[in-house]
């Protein structure tokens, strides 16, 4: 089930204007949310700090790679014939997951 933070919104505003009898424990139900999370919702619609995306949405992380620092990775793997435990050791700036990552993309690995 798929919930919807509309919905919830709209049935605790109708709540909060008596124009709804629904207890919070009956809209957490009814949208699927946990009770807590409904009481937090009331809270930030009460101080006017409810949005329906996330405040991170359509942000670069800060711990993106840069397309220099990858193509670095992918001009020292060519030239090194170790191991990828070796040369991730050897490079110690990013995760073996990261550059695997980066080896695979650039059709390095398998």
């Amino acid at each position: 089930m798929k919930y919807n933070k509309k919905d919830a919104e709209d049935l605790i505003k109708k709540k909060l204007n008596n124009e709804s009898f629904l207890t919070y424990k009956e809209i957490a139900d009814i949208t699927g949310y946990h009770p807590k999370y409904i009481l937090k919702l009331k809270k930030e619609i009460l101080n006017g700090e409810f949005h329906l995306e996330h405040g991170n949405k359509n942000r670069i992380p800060a711990n993106r790679m840069s397309r220099e620092e990858e193509m670095k990775i992918v001009s020292l793997y060519r030239r090194s014939n170790s191991s990828i435990r070796k040369f991730c050791k050897f490079y110690n700036r990013r995760s073996y997951s990261c550059i695997y990552n980066v080896l695979k993309k650039h059709g390095l690995i398998d």
